[in-house]
């Protein structure tokens, strides 16, 4: 296992390395040819590396540097990495039109600085439009009907907010977008099903979000699941007790019943598999429910959704998936997951996988956008019970 896993790892940093040799060279034919007598090859390469890294070294050096230095690499980082994804899809591109050029004896110094230009302008325009859209979210209805009572309600209305990722690049502005478009909504209950924080739990302390996390509002209350990234960061202990000061409630393979009306079910992320814990079955936490009421359940990934069909629950929500956050990645994530975004029926389940809140990595998505879901579940009884 440790053999299979340094072999995984020094592999991504070949890779890594690879891609980033292959982008910083192109960077550094146009700049030579742009500055001409100004450009320093040496001094090229020390910056490139510092910026290219930078992530990598605020992750390393976190203990050692100041919090605002740390932040300051973990957010160029960050973009670097939108950097990174575009570089792999245009540079490519950029190679073949040299090659024709070349053929048909174009000079270097003419070519050069158009297909330079003509990057520079397509990674800009996509890190603008990329930027409205992790940062303008929108919110995505849905309603469905549940065959089943919930008491005397003949509703209820759900704010679903996924992949929130609160850390060093989504901090207090844009949780403050969450507070105000969730509570405008008015819901009866709000539900967060998991990756609420980065996975460093230090920023969500130091810069104080739980005072504006606090201001969700819903008569039914709020809950949340752990997602894979409290788990990367390993402090859940210290993630749930900041929850609970604030009033929302962490499940952790637990069952909750609202009112003696309808259940809800939330599990511990798949990433607890790799845990001495594990997680529980889904069926081993609906032992004990009445499955003549309606059972939503929270699980962070959208995997088995057979599995929840067949174990009773009527709404299963996810997240996890940013539906690829930056496109073609939503190609990659539609082979992953049966349903990687969006609705699907399956048997009496309905499952809803939203593309998430916040971002992880870059505040950029192109393909997707940042959502809150606001869902209103009807309930009707079955026409067996009618009869």
């Amino acid at each position: 296992m440790k053999t299979r896993m340094a072999i995984s790892i020094t592999l991504i940093f070949v890779i890594v390395f690879g891609v980033n040799s292959y982008i910083g060279w192109h960077g550094r034919v146009f700049l030579s040819d742009q500055l001409g007598s100004w450009f320093h090859s040496g001094l090229y390469w020390i910056v490139f590396w510092i910026v290219a890294l930078s992530y990598l070294l605020a992750w390393v050096s976190s203990r050692v540097l100041p919090a605002g230095v740390s932040r300051l690499l973990k957010i160029i980082g960050s973009y670097w990495f939108a950097i990174m994804q575009f570089g792999i899809l245009l540079l490519p591109l950029t190679d073949l039109a040299i090659g024709v050029f070349h053929l048909a004896s174009v000079p270097s110094n003419t070519y050069v600085p158009i297909l330079g230009w003509i990057n520079v302008g397509i990674i800009l325009i996509a890190m603008i439009r990329g930027s409205y859209n992790a940062q303008s979210p929108v919110i995505r209805r849905y309603d469905i009907t549940v065959p089943k009572k919930a008491g005397d309600w003949e509703q209820l209305r759900i704010a679903v907010a996924s992949d929130i990722h609160l850390g060093s690049i989504v901090g207090n502005r844009h949780l403050r977008k969450l507070v105000e478009q969730v509570n405008g909504l008015k819901p009866d209950l709000i539900l967060l099903p998991g990756d609420v924080i980065d996975d460093d739990i230090k920023p969500f302390i130091r810069y104080n979000m739980g005072r504006t996390m606090r201001e969700l509002q819903a008569p039914l209350g709020v809950y949340a699941v752990l997602g894979n990234h409290e788990y990367i960061g390993g402090h859940i202990p210290a993630f749930v007790e900041q929850m609970n000061q604030i009033g929302i409630r962490v499940l952790m393979d637990e069952t909750v019943h609202i009112k003696e009306r309808l259940y809800i079910v939330g599990r511990k992320d798949k990433a607890s598999e790799r845990t001495p814990d594990g997680r529980k079955a889904l069926a081993t936490l609906l032992e004990g429910t009445d499955l003549r009421q309606p059972i939503i359940v929270m699980d962070h990934q959208p995997y088995h959704l057979d599995k929840a069909a067949d174990a009773g629950a009527d709404v299963m929500l996810s997240g996890h998936t940013h539906r690829g956050q930056m496109a073609p990645n939503h190609l990659i994530t539609r082979r992953l997951f049966e349903l990687d975004w969006g609705y699907l029926r399956k048997g009496n389940l309905h499952a809803i996988v939203s593309s998430g809140f916040g971002t992880w990595g870059p505040p950029i998505r192109l393909g997707s956008r940042s959502e809150i879901i606001e869902l209103t579940i009807h309930f009707k009884s079955n026409e067996r019970e009618e009869g």
